[in-house]
């Protein structure tokens, strides 16, 4: 018995490491195809490696693809020393799957899928779908490389957020562009308000799946609403004892955790067992365990 629990673990983690893989590479696919289609046929300067690959191709020609391999080689290489093998897979598989995207899309024109002279609404498309893309990256634990690699690093031996040593490695990339030809105070604009977007929209897209509330449920039915929500909603849920201090009646009280998603069909559920049941609901800003976020130590 034990052993068949076994391999049907063994079974399920297997299918959803593909299933992350998968939605790594399509979430690659999204940030490759906002870089072809709006940032680079606009000139416009992101963050990270992908940025300094913008910059090098805007110089001299020579194709993203070929500078973002290549900074991100040496950078694997120093993290394999540092971090260890374990930290660099599923980031190797990251650059090696956007690296073959940076080389088989095609750029599109100027002026394909927004006017010649929209370069705002180039950058504002361009940052949506880049966030929503590596944003897809992180939810399934994945990596695009660059200066994650390099933030991880520096952070190991210097007592620095990840996300200062991003915010400055990002500023100072995007600063670079002014010395280009094709560099001005407006491009740095463009191209800080691009990173700002792409920003708020990676937050938003982890948080938006990530959020969950809690609910409490007063109810003479209690026991039917819990078996349904466990049932239908197959979330886990407490039955605590409670006395109306008014009324000093003893009472039930169902707590249950739940996605923000799923709440819904919770309060369907209730609504069908007893109308005149008393709800609480509230947002929970971190809930850690089974079916939920993993517990992550430094």
């Amino acid at each position: 018995m034990l052993k068949t629990l076994n391999i049907k673990a063994h079974y399920v983690s297997k299918k959803l490491n593909v299933k992350e893989y998968i939605l790594i590479a399509f979430g690659l696919l999204m940030y490759a195809g906002a870089w072809k289609a709006f940032l680079l046929p606009h000139q416009i300067t992101g963050g990270g490696v992908t940025g300094i690959g913008a910059l090098v191709f805007y110089a001299s020609g020579l194709p993203i693809s070929v500078t973002f391999f290549g900074i991100n080689a040496v950078l694997l290489l120093i993290a394999s020393r540092t971090l260890g093998v374990k930290f660099s897979l599923r980031t190797i598989y990251g650059v090696g799957v956007l690296t073959l995207f940076f080389s088989v899309l095609p750029q599109a024109p100027v002026g394909t899928f927004v006017g010649e002279k929209e370069d705002f609404m180039a950058c504002v498309i361009g940052g949506l779908l880049s966030g929503v893309g590596i944003g897809l990256v992180f939810l399934n634990n994945g990596s695009s490389g660059g200066t994650d690699i390099i933030a991880k690093v520096v952070n190991k031996y210097r007592n620095i957020t990840l996300g200062r040593i991003l915010l400055y490695c990002d500023v100072f990339i995007i600063s670079s562009s002014y010395f280009l030809e094709i560099g001005s105070i407006e491009r740095i604009v463009y191209g800080l308000t691009t990173l700002t977007i792409t920003t708020l929209t990676v937050d938003m897209v982890i948080n938006g799946v990530r959020q969950s509330v809690q609910f409490f449920i007063f109810s003479k039915n209690y026991e039917e609403i819990a078996s349904r929500i466990s049932a239908e909603a197959h979330r886990g849920v407490t039955i605590l004892d409670g006395m109306g201090w008014y009324s000093k009646e003893s009472v039930k009280v169902i707590t249950v955790i739940a996605r923000k998603n799923e709440s819904i069909r919770i309060f369907r559920i209730v609504k069908e067992c007893d109308p005149n049941a008393f709800i609480s609901q509230s947002s929970a800003i971190g809930v850690y365990g089974e079916g939920f976020d993993v517990i992550k130590s430094k």
